[in-house]
């Protein structure tokens, strides 16, 4: 059974009385079940294609944040081979909210970072949901520069719902830390792309996120702030997030019209956690068809970076 989202209830319902039917005929009744089992699953499909046909911002806030959306880990141990992690920034430790280091893409060397949120308690506590400390921006900096030097293109998987805002992090120069971080991915000569998986919040991602082509999946958000924190600064009031998540234009659509991202990617009916398999897949291949364009490309890299994001907001 899946973590069902509030606004999956008819889904939930249905596929509900499938498994009480399944375990029904399971337990050697002699009804027959089978008929109403595909009757209801088909039941099911249809509901669960009509609920997500037309998802409310907030509504794709909740599918982003999906405990069981694939994470950072999953497509590194599925797309990429022969990963060699660094840790540590040499200079206060190590965060495991920053997974980074070199590996092989489908043959070709590149460098690789992510952020990794974790799929249980444990997990979580020890990737701290995925809110990188200075030293984690610090460790993908050192990693960034590493690739420059080995002329590797950069791949980054983004999924946060932002920098670690604790008072360690802020007394260690969490501020400083972003910032050269987003410098050091615009300084950067080889070519980099950007991945939206998950959650992109606020510097926490654009630390990493700021590439010369950046793409997101289909039910992920890319925001300056959540949505629960702009309410509370706009009209203090935290109710009002579904509101300032709608205003925000934070999905994928919205940003790809602005061209804030340069594609999106697919997901499944029923969003990237019902069939996370499938989704690795497709970012794999879009990996691959990005790099292959990298490849075959004469730019500067360093130029097109800094026309890419001078350009954004322009209005002439």
């Amino acid at each position: 059974m899946y973590n069902y989202l509030d606004f999956e209830k008819p889904v939930q319902d249905l596929e509900g009385k499938i498994l009480e039917l399944k375990k029904l005929s399971e337990g050697g009744e002699a009804v027959d079940v089978a008929d109403e089992i595909a009757r209801l699953e088909k039941r099911s499909s249809e509901a669960l294609r009509e609920v997500y046909k037309s998802l409310t911002p907030w509504q794709k806030v909740q599918v982003a944040r999906h405990p069981d959306r694939p994470h950072c880990l999953d497509y590194l141990k599925t797309l990429f081979t022969d990963f060699t992690a660094l840790a540590g920034d040499r200079k206060f430790g190590e965060d495991a909210a920053i997974v980074g280091g070199f590996a092989r893409f489908r043959g070709q060397p590149v460098a690789v970072i992510g952020q990794e949120k974790g799929s249980d308690t444990k997990s979580r506590l020890k990737h701290n949901f995925g809110s990188v400390r200075p030293e984690g921006y610090r460790k993908a900096v050192r990693i960034m520069e590493l690739a420059d030097r080995f002329k590797l293109p950069l791949v980054t998987l983004v999924d946060t719902a932002g920098a670690y805002p604790g008072i360690g992090a802020e007394e260690r120069g969490q501020a400083e830390a972003i910032a050269r971080s987003t410098s050091a991915c615009l300084a950067l000569k080889v070519p980099s792309m950007s991945i939206v998986i998950g959650e992109g919040g606020s510097g926490g991602a654009i630390a990493i996120a700021t590439a010369n082509r950046v793409y997101m999946l289909e039910h992920a958000i890319y925001s300056v702030i959540s949505p629960e924190g702009a309410a509370s600064i706009l009209w203090r009031d935290t109710t009002r997030s579904k509101e300032a998540a709608t205003n925000m234009k934070i999905t994928a659509q919205d940003l790809l019209d602005l061209k804030i991202i340069d594609g999106i990617i697919p997901e499944p009916v029923g969003g990237a956690h019902r069939a996370p398999e499938a989704v690795i897949q497709a970012a794999g291949d879009l990996i691959a068809k990005t790099l292959g364009e990298f490849a075959q490309s004469s730019s500067d890299f360093r130029e097109h970076r800094r026309e890419k994001y001078l350009a954004m907001g322009r209005s002439l």
